[in-house]
């Protein structure tokens, strides 16, 4: 029997267990401050920056929103980064990808405080991760960690295939599971689009997480009995529909799952995990820049 790995609820549970923490920091004055920065309209950032506006007054974190005009220079950008760095108020701030052609999202993420990267981008904390000493590990990769141990999917010793070689999951997901820790030791195969045989390597798995953001790339004949199937991928597809479209992942679903051991939803299985862990890394920030020790999940 195939099991359903519930984003939603181990999202919550997390969520649940940062209250603790955010009323320490709270009752020492502190109470934890994430801000978001959008740099134009784009409808689907706008959403995601409502969604982790209303994560932030469900836990009790300050939330602080910036908006910039997308035809401004990238120096409005910038000076609203450096009145972020500056205000204490604001423990962490993501600024929403994408950013418009103009800017350099690289020289964006250069000029954010390290120690306000709750994303985990800045090349001071991606340098931390990889040689084993993270300050924040990206908000993606360390829901997927979270998900492993809320079912029992022990990595060591283990195959991943991680399809996808994006900055944002599969390098920092791959350089998390190959590290000498109890949520690591394991093998660690990373595809992309110039790999030769990609079936070949994700039946070789016991794990495969999909991050291609390629629609329903992966399907049951790519899998091997057993394996465990985490779907990143989060795609728009033209369907019948009320509001003509329909969200999947880069695994297909149906197939996949006659094979899998355990599987994530596309939508519910992720994507909720994402926002918890950019929760837990702003409590984080919090406890490091006021001194105050805090339990984390």
């Amino acid at each position: 029997m195939t099991e359903i790995i519930d984003g939603n609820a181990v999202a919550s549970e997390i969520r649940d267990d940062l209250t603790g923490a955010i009323e320490t920091l709270a009752d020492a004055g502190a109470r934890p401050g994430l801000a978001t920065v959008l740099m134009g309209d784009d409808p689907a950032s706008q959403t995601y920056v409502n969604m982790k506006q209303r994560d932030c007054e469900e836990v009790g974190i300050e939330s602080h929103h910036v908006d910039v005009d997308g035809d401004a220079p990238p120096e409005d950008l910038y000076d609203a980064i450096a009145a972020l760095n500056d205000d204490p108020a604001v423990h962490g701030y993501i600024v929403q990808a994408p950013v418009p052609d103009h800017v350099d999202y690289r020289d964006v993420i250069r000029r954010v405080d390290p120690i306000k990267d709750v994303d985990g981008f800045h090349p001071e904390n991606v340098g931390r991760l990889v040689t084993g000493d993270a300050r924040f590990r990206p908000c993606t990769p360390h829901g997927v960690q979270k998900l492993f141990e809320a079912y029992d999917v022990d990595t060591e010793g283990k195959d991943v295939t991680i399809v996808g070689r994006s900055d944002i999951v599969g390098k920092p997901l791959a350089n998390l599971l190959i590290q000498k820790a109890e949520d690591g030791n394991a093998t660690v195969t990373v595809c992309h689009s110039r790999t030769v045989d990609l079936a070949a390597k994700t039946r070789a798995a016991d794990v495969v997480v999909a991050a291609a953001g390629v629609p329903e790339l992966i399907d049951g004949s790519m899998i091997s009995e057993g394996t465990v199937v985490i779907d990143v991928g989060v795609n728009r597809v033209e369907a019948d529909t009320e509001k003509g479209y329909e969200l999947v992942g880069d695994v297909e679903f149906e197939s996949a799952k006659g094979k899998a051991s355990a599987i994530t939803p596309v939508p519910g299985g992720v994507g909720p995990m994402t926002r918890a862990m950019l929760l837990y890394n702003t409590v984080k920030a919090a406890s490091l820049q006021e001194d105050v020790a805090v339990d984390l999940p």
